[in-house]
């Protein structure tokens, strides 16, 4: 039967089934393509009425299947050069992969890189195929052992589908959770650097038109990844099936106490950090990219000083922004409220510097429902009474220019993730971030997950544009992170998600959030205490519940 496609806004009449690889004409910068809004890969043969997108670098879909691609490729080249190697892939400084070796008394060195890197390339002029199949759950078992891939056959049971998918490429079989490119010709720009204890893999990002990064060595945020890797390994909370095993064996509370604990010593060190210096601080600024639970920290941060007969008092960053009328336009030609230029910075240098020097100091309140400024609260602060700030721009020196920054004490907070759902498939940090928002933006504000992911790109680029080259400068990193976190938002998240149809724009996203999700175990969020940084999602928060939030 003859069908039609549109392609770029043009109807093209076939008759016949056709690979969508064969209508790209072997343009290798084309990686992957939607269907009718479903991401296929471009082995994917058609024969039926459709819409067809064909996407490159410069979208985020075709980046996470390049990205995808690359991890197998790698793989690929390790196994074959160290077909005994064990290794972990997570997220990682400078928006890279980290790879830990896991063998005993094996160390990455130079001499290793280099040659996977030589094979990597090989495997590319190679130009080999990846082709898809799909494998009943024995047989895909089997073939985990055969590569000693003993985390991923644990996983098995939580999948609830009868078959696999895997990827063949010459005789080696993998799977990366994810659509892939045709064959290793499309994957030419990568970068591999050392970076002990490990090695980066770096690849090309939407966000940079398809652009690898510049390497820039982020010590303070690679400090902390590492902090959290190696709680995660001592608790044995790392993957998937180690979370799961821990919920079903010590029971849910368990687990999540053990995990509420850590943010408990973690507030506890931090308290003890700025008692340390009590003198020489006066302005406590916490910041972190959107859904990171800046919210609730700020509460339980002022609890744990006000525990050490420190004073706090909070200046919320929020009632500082222009009037709509002042506020710089986004390239989209809208008011960009996530730019430093839509805040009245002037004023805000001028009330914090007067409270500091003990002024009385009428502050001011921002009407989002009006658009209008108001008057708020009149205060004066004791002599070292400190000013917490909180938002996008705290840890940013143009939005305390005029305060030294001897005496600033600046926190980051941020989910720090280093999950997987096995060792070579991370999970990644901003997906947890979405899921969060998702969940939040529901119960708080009665918006849709469509809403939601509408609102995530202009989300994003205000977090690279402004968020995350100030995490360097930060004297504390928080890491947000609840292991058994995921396990209680997928109540909330599947509904939302299962929603969206599939002729929408998002469901290719909702899609990818639904496969993370359904890999873990279910736990009741009644065992979540009242102040954990979760309730800030789900609700039932002992800290301002049901208050509007907007980050």
């Amino acid at each position: 039967m003859p069908f039609k496609l549109i392609i770029d806004n043009k109807e093209v009449f076939l008759d016949k089934k056709i690979k969508l690889i064969d209508l790209t004409h072997n343009d290798k910068s084309i990686i992957c393509a939607r269907v009718n809004n479903l991401t296929r890969d471009l082995n994917y043969e058609i024969d039926h009425d459709a819409k067809i997108d064909f996407l490159k670098l410069t979208d985020h879909g075709a980046m996470q299947v390049y990205e995808t691609s690359i991890r197998y490729l790698f793989s690929m080249a390790a196994y074959l050069l160290y077909p005994t190697l064990k290794f972990k892939m997570t997220y990682s400084i400078n928006r890279s992969i980290f790879v830990q070796i896991l063998n005993k008394n094996k160390t990455i060195n130079i001499n290793m890189v280099n040659s996977i890197e030589d094979k990597m390339h090989e495997l590319v002029n190679k130009d080999l195929p990846f082709e898809r199949l799909i494998i009943d759950k024995e047989k895909a078992y089997d073939i985990y052992k055969q590569y000693g891939m003993d985390d991923r056959a644990k996983i098995l049971k939580y999948r609830p589908e009868k078959i696999v998918h895997f990827y063949r490429c010459d005789n080696y079989y993998n799977y990366m959770y994810g659509r892939m490119v045709p064959s290793t010709g499309y994957l030419n720009d990568f970068d591999l650097r050392i970076y002990n204890p490990g090695l980066l893999i770096s690849y090309p990002r939407s966000e940079l038109n398809g652009q690898i990064p510049k390497y820039k060595d982020e010590q303070t945020f690679s400090s902390s990844l590492i902090d959290t890797q190696n709680w995660n390994n001592v608790v044995s909370l790392d993957d998937v099936n180690k979370i799961n095993y821990s919920i079903k064996n010590k029971e849910a509370v368990e687990t999540i106490n053990l995990c509420e604990n850590r943010h408990n010593r973690m507030l506890c060190e931090l308290g003890q950090r700025i008692e340390d210096r009590i003198n020489s601080i006066r302005l406590i600024c916490i910041a972190g990219p959107s859904s990171s639970g800046k919210t609730t920290f700020s509460d339980r941060l002022v609890m744990e000083l006000e525990s050490r007969g420190i004073k706090p008092v909070r200046i919320s960053i929020d009632d500082y922004y222009k009037n709509r009328e002042d506020v710089p336009l986004g390239e989209d030609g809208t008011p960009d409220y996530e730019a430093i230029e839509a805040l009245d910075v002037e004023q805000f240098n001028k009330d914090v510097i007067d409270l500091l020097n003990g002024k009385v100091v009428t502050l001011r309140i921002f009407d989002f429902k009006t658009n209008t400024i108001k008057k708020g609260r009149t205060l004066k602060i004791g002599e070292h009474d400190p000013l917490v700030i909180e938002g996008i721009h705290a840890l940013n020196e143009k939005m305390t220019n005029l305060i030294p920054k001897y005496y600033k004490f600046k926190i980051y907070i941020s989910p720090q993730a280093q999950i997987n759902i096995d060792r070579e498939n991370p999970i990644s940090i901003t997906d947890i971030r979405l899921l969060r928002r998702i969940v939040r933006d529901y119960k708080y504000r009665n918006a849709s997950a469509i809403e939601t992911f509408s609102m995530w790109p202009n989300v994003r680029k205000g977090e690279f544009k402004w968020i995350y080259d100030t995490q360097e400068d930060a004297d504390y990193v928080f890491d947000s992170f609840l292991n058994y976190e995921l396990c209680v938002l997928k109540k909330y998240a599947l509904p939302l998600l299962t929603n969206i149809e599939q002729d929408n724009q998002y469901f290719p996203d909702a899609e990818r959030l639904l496969r993370l999700l359904k890999y873990f175990k279910d736990v009741e969020d009644k065992w979540v205490p009242c102040n954990s940084l979760l309730r800030e999602f789900i609700g039932g928060s002992c800290y301002r519940d049901g208050k509007t939030r907007n980050n």
